[in-house]
């Protein structure tokens, strides 16, 4: 018999609105709106992850703690909407939002401290691809705005209403419970997924990727946009901020004597929390972050995965830089713990995150499912003007194509003869982004600049054999979000701005803006570093102005801290050879040893005052992220030139 839901003369909606008092008025119990009493446009758009579940409260491993301070994050004035317990207390069902519901990191925290406060439903215009597929895999229903309102008239409506637009692999994992009980329901034969029907068609880039990896397929297959399969997973990681959950679910599931598959293409990190030390807001954490990082260390001996553990406090390097470095190669399908997983698509391979039960369970199987994605394509040519980056450019496409939604969900591929005037470490930067566009992943078609760059770090490799794996798009390929055709020399400096929330805008990093248009914005701090911006390629870029100025005579400016931190141990030496880390101190820059930090506000950079103004080469700009301060994102040459002249300003000189 179908279940079916309906709302009592009790049950509640939380709308959470623009206006903050409006929620804190709901939450308080003053206050029962209903969607008649609401516009969709009145409801917050692009409610991030960290606003769900800030850096702190992710501390905690297990789900029902996580869930005391749900939307811990969410600030307005300095302080939060929601206290401690708020939702929980508040004996809400349902919570309503407006777009793009979960954007920003694939935390798994999100929705758990959702459904471990009471909520069973959660309703959006849309919903950011990974912050669903944990809703899913958690059993959380997910419904729009018609849904709500036929709930709200006394509707009975069944289960089924939620699960019909959804994929039947999907739909089957809600229907049972739970992720794991599907993964088990198919190694026992309880459940059959047969591979697509679809004929012979040409393929972009990603499709056949996917075609590729398709699960127990021994014929030629092929697939397009909405078909639903199982596919077979290369190689992963995870970190010290989800591998605890990771090891806690494996063993609750599995039993303490769980193994994974292919242990040596999947790897922990500790990279994440390696700088909490000497930010004094988490010394009253450091019990909890001490127990995330003894659970991932158990977890590595008991599977044996890739150890990339601290040596003597020293990160060997942020994960994605690593994996991009050791064992990410062409044609693979790689998931992990992380949003920004995607960044291994800059070396030809299908990449991006998942959250820790996803993972838990592929690790286990070897294989996840997976909905084909639509595409999108973005033809580059020409080259970038003097002063301009890779992170222009994905500035640029994200305030003109992922604020409206063009990338939402789709894979983006970059092809063109563009591509080639990029260094790989900048098309790992614009990969890296993807998912601050709510796309599904990025992917670059391979070349003979990216066979080399593989060969000459994953050594197991020659040239010719990196090539041999390369994948690339059918002719006449289909792309659902068109082909676009971007003129690199048109890219000038950009940044993204901190967003208004006394007006309702979010800090975004859609909210696009050149450089030459912002006035004189002085700034505290400049912060070179991150996934995104600590590589080699970044590291020539800084040093680029560092030098110049110092040609000048110039010093970092008065008032002003630029912090350079390396994105992995190869970087480091890199920087080290090329003689930059004398040129750097004699500037005035500090130098941070490898891993995460500012980024995730865990780490020196992160401002102190919420006056303060940072100039940032990081990825996310959501407020509260790396400070209470207001943070600007730009290029390695931006935030650099922006040190020395104490003020956000470009290096268009260069």
């Amino acid at each position: 018999m179908t279940r079916t839901i309906k709302f009592s003369e009790t049950d509640r909606v939380l709308y959470l609105t623009k206006d903050p008092e409006l929620i804190r008025g709901q939450l308080a119990g003053k206050l029962r709106l209903t969607l008649s009493d609401v516009k969709p446009e009145d409801l917050l758009d692009d409610i991030n992850t960290d606003a769900m579940t800030p850096a702190w409260v992710c501390f905690s491993h297990l789900p029902a703690e996580i869930a005391l301070n749900a939307y811990a994050g969410l600030m307005y004035e300095g302080k939060r909407i929601f206290a401690e317990r708020a939702l929980m207390d508040g004996g809400f069902v349902a919570i309503c939002s407006g777009k793009r519901k979960g954007t920003g990191s694939s935390r798994e925290t999100a929705a758990q401290c959702e459904k471990f406060a009471g909520i069973d439903i959660v309703f959006a215009e849309s919903f950011a691809p990974i912050h669903a597929r944990n809703n899913i895999n958690q059993g959380t229903l997910m419904g729009g705005y018609d849904l709500l309102a036929r709930f709200e008239a006394g509707e009975e409506i069944p289960v089924t209403e939620f699960t019909k637009d959804l994929d039947p692999i999907s739909a089957k994992i809600v229907e049972l419970g739970g992720l794991f009980n599907f993964e088990r329901a198919v190694k026992d034969g309880a459940v059959k997924i047969d591979p697509p029907s679809t004929t012979k068609r040409a393929m972009t880039l990603g499709e056949k990727l996917i075609a590729k990896h398709a699960y127990g397929a021994s014929d030629e297959l092929f697939v397009k946009p909405g078909d639903i399969l199982l596919v077979n997973v290369d190689g992963g990681y995870s970190h010290e901020f989800t591998t605890a959950q990771v090891h806690v679910f494996l063993e609750q599931e599995y039993g303490s004597d769980y193994k994974i598959v292919n242990p040596d293409k999947f790897a922990v990190f500790e990279d994440h929390l390696i700088y909490t030390d000497v930010v004094p807001k988490f010394e009253a954490f450091a019990g909890k972050i001490q127990t995330l990082r003894d659970l991932q260390v158990e977890f590595q001996k008991h599977t044996g995965v890739r150890d990339y553990s601290a040596k003597d406090g020293v990160s060997p390097g942020i994960c994605h830089q690593v994996a991009r470095e050791k064992f990410i190669e062409p044609g693979d399908f790689i998931q992990a713990t992380d949003s920004h997983t995607c960044m291994g698509g800059s070396q030809n391979a299908l990449a991006f995150g998942v959250g820790a039960t996803e993972y838990a369970a592929l690790i286990h199987a070897g294989f996840t499912s997976i909905k084909v994605p639509e595409s999108i394509r973005f033809e580059l040519i020409g080259g970038l003007a003097e002063g301009v980056t890779a992170k222009d450019l994905i500035l640029f496409i994200l305030q003109a194509f992922a604020k409206n939604s063009q990338t939402l969900d789709r894979i983006m591929e970059f092809t063109g003869p563009g591509v080639a005037t990029l260094s790989i470490d900048e098309r790992a930067t614009v990969a890296n982004m993807a998912t601050e566009c709510t796309a599904k992943t990025a992917i670059f078609e391979g070349d003979d600049k990216l066979a080399e760059w593989i060969a000459a770090r994953q050594t197991h490799l020659t040239v010719d054999q990196v090539k041999a794996k390369f994948v690339s798009a059918d002719e006449g390929a289909q792309y659902a979000g068109g082909v676009h055709t971007i003129d690199l020399a048109s890219i000038r400096p950009m940044v993204a701005t901190p967003g208004d929330a006394e007006k309702g805008i979010p800090s975004d990093p859609t909210n696009g803006a050149l450089v030459a248009d912002l006035g004189d914005v002085k700034i505290d701090i400049a912060y070179g570093g991150s996934c995104t911006a600590g590589k080699e390629h970044d590291l020539d870029l800084y040093a680029s102005v560092v030098r110049a100025e110092l040609a000048k005579g110039k010093k970092v400016a008065e008032g002003v801290k630029f912090y350079i931190q390396y994105g992995s141990h190869a970087v480091e030496e890199y920087a080290k050879k090329k003689g930059y880390v004398d040129d750097f101190l004699a500037a005035g820059v500090e130098l941070i040893p490898p891993g995460c930090g500012a980024c995730i506000g865990c780490g020196p950079g992160i401002s102190s005052t919420s006056e303060q103004v940072t100039v940032s080469a990081i990825n996310r700009n959501f407020s509260g992220r790396s400070g209470p301060g207001k943070l600007y994102l730009a290029s390695p040459l931006t935030v650099a030139k922006s040190a020395f002249e104490g003020k956000i300003a470009s290096a268009s000189e260069l």
